[in-house]
């Protein structure tokens, strides 16, 4: 038998793992862990444990911080001015009804496998290691390319706040191209202070969470009641020009969920309270009352905070760029320093999604070190913190590196994609292990609706986004979704559930994980064509990174017995132990 460093001892050995590949592919990349293995032997790796110390409003606090961030403030102004008009209001709750889906199929995998790799860990234990990897891969860079761009905007919200030129804290580089050529220090000092302070320890990281968020949310709270105290009610109905669309809903229906899938990107951060599982105290209670109380409350606090922009100003004078902001900057009427108070707010905001998103990318990176596809430094707890700290230390660095030159417009262009890509991919796994015990069920039914659905949903998507507008497009729709309906009536009928939680699980399944599943690929089919090139780009080089040494890293483990067995056989183990997730 290999040794377990056999594959990369010498360049002959690596030559001859490479070799290999394709029988070590079909080995390995559909090869599944047990949530029981999660929980002991993989979480072993680590060394140290995580210290449970969060409770319930911890998570609800860290919930809040990595939503509301100052995405808002300008996603709102963007949707109201292009798409929903005053019905903004009606597209944060359907998007926050979405977020809370999704929170509804995290928390039923965060209850029973209280891990810190969030999806990773939740896809390792359902579609194997290659799917978990690609996936983690992607979600690792879009966190690290988001923070960086929360990190550049917090130079011009402060400087907004103060009163100081932005200019004043970047210098320009003569011989760097453009968009990569304005230095950014402050960026860098924000994400290092940052990475100093997830480091130390995670209850600590906590109260900092917490009292940054309450003072952001104070900030909230100012900007709703100044909207409505200052505002007029007939903007909910009234454009600035006549000659515009008026009326609560100006573009119709179809404006109100366009303005949705925008405003959706706001509540993008509750994933990573999933990755805080492993150091949470009690995770039958604080786990669904944190996640999707967090959902809840951001919910609507963003829906009083359209509904505050709507009456502050006709939604055709709203400025798409920086909407509170701009409604009281330059007043004449003694009402201009709300602006500056805006602009502090908001750096508040950027400070605890950039905390909490940090927390997220850390744990992540942390649990596949620990399942051996990358190396098993990343995986170190350290003893006296409690943290993962190299894994936060790297991640922090890399993502101040970037932050340092890198243009803010070019980092947006970036994000997004692959988080949603993950909702979607966890709303699957929820569906595929309650209804497919391999060795027991067969798994093809549950793929095959899995599949169809899928199919309706883009179907569905490009119709709403290509099809010609007049009585054909609504007819479209309609049978989309009523095909939709029709095949998880009939799978709901046809295909028993053999896997039901014993203390927290999404109810009335499969219906709300299909509608999950629905909404994420008409949310994805919003996005823009550089999403869409990100995505491709970097899961063509977490592929690459795959063959060329994760695939043999995990053999070598597998040989070495650091690994559990492969598909049927641990997929067998994971029911005798259906919730050893409580023995903690």
């Amino acid at each position: 038998m290999e040794t377990p460093s056999s594959s990369f001892s010498s360049f002959p050995s690596y030559l001859r793992a490479l070799a290999q590949t394709p029988a070590r592919l079909a080995r390995r990349a559909p090869s599944v862990s047990s949530s029981y293995d999660e929980l002991s032997r993989v979480k072993a790796r680590s060394g140290s444990d995580m210290q449970r110390t969060l409770r319930w409003y911890d998570l609800i606090g860290l919930g809040i911080g990595g939503m509301v961030g100052a995405g808002v403030f300008v996603t709102t102004g963007r949707a109201s001015r292009l798409y929903a008009g005053p019905a903004i209001v009606i597209s944060y709750a359907i998007a926050g009804i979405c977020a809370l889906l999704s929170a509804f199929c995290y928390t039923e995998f965060a209850v029973h496998m209280p891990v810190a790799g969030g999806a990773f860990s939740y896809l390792r234990i359902t579609f194997g290691e290659f799917a978990a990897f690609l996936t983690g891969a992607n979600l690792i860079m879009e966190y690290v390319i988001s923070n960086a761009a929360v990190a550049r905007g917090f130079t011009p919200y402060l400087s907004a706040a103060i009163g100081v030129s932005t200019e004043k804290w970047r210098f320009t580089v003569a011989g760097l191209p453009k968009g990569f050529n304005e230095i950014d220090l402050l960026a860098v000092a924000v994400v290092l202070i940052l990475t100093l302070v997830i480091c130390y320890r995670t209850r600590e990281s906590s109260v900092v969470n917490i009292v940054l968020t309450t003072l952001h949310i104070i900030f909230v709270v100012f900007v709703i009641m100044m909207g409505f105290w200052r505002g007029n009610w007939k903007n909910f109905t009234r454009p600035g020009n006549p000659d515009h669309p008026s009326g609560f809903f100006p573009y119709g229906p179809s404006g109100v969920f366009n303005g949705a899938a925008m405003v959706y990107l706001s509540y993008i951060g509750y994933d990573a309270v999933s990755t805080m599982a492993e150091e949470v105290r009690n995770p039958v209670k604080d786990i669904p009352i944190g996640v999707t109380g967090s959902v809840i409350v951001v919910t609507i606090l963003y829906c009083l905070m359209a509904a505050s922009m709507s009456k502050l100003l006709p939604y055709d004078m709203i400025d798409a760029e920086a909407p509170f902001s701009a409604a009281f900057d330059g007043r004449s009427d003694g009402w201009e320093w709300v602006s500056r108070v805006i602009g502090v707010g908001a750096s508040f905001g950027i400070l605890t999604s950039l905390l909490v998103a940090m927390l997220g990318q850390a744990r992540y990176m942390c649990v596949i070190g620990r399942s051996t596809v990358v190396p098993a430094w990343f995986a170190r707890v350290h003893p006296k913190t409690s943290t993962p700290v190299n894994a936060s230390a790297f991640l922090g660095i890399f993502t101040a590196a970037i932050a340092l030159f890198t243009d803010l417009n070019i980092l947006l262009n970036l994000v997004s994609i692959g988080t949603l890509f993950v909702f979607y991919m966890v709303a699957n796994a929820v569906i595929y292990r309650r209804y497919v015990v391999i060795g027991t069920t067969k798994p093809w039914p549950t793929l095959s609706f899995l599949c169809l659905l899928s199919l309706t949903s883009l179907l569905f998507t490009l119709s709403w986004h290509f099809a010609p507008s007049g009585s054909s497009k609504p007819f479209l729709l309609g049978l989309c979704i009523g095909i939709a309906a029709a095949i998880s009536l009939i799978f709901h009928f046809t295909v028993p559930q053999v896997r039901k939680p014993e203390f927290w699980g999404v109810p009335f399944m499969p219906w709300l994980p299909s509608i999950s599943i629905f909404l994420n690929i008409f949310l994805l089919g919003s996005l823009d064509g550089p999403s869409y090139v990100r995505f491709g780009f970097f899961s063509a080089l977490a592929v690459l990174v795959y063959v060329l040494y994760s695939i043999h890293a995990s053999f070598d483990a597998e040989a070495d017995g650091t690994l559990g067995q492969k598909n049927g056989e641990v997929m067998r183990e994971s029911v005798v132990s259906e919730e050893p997730s409580h023995k903690v």
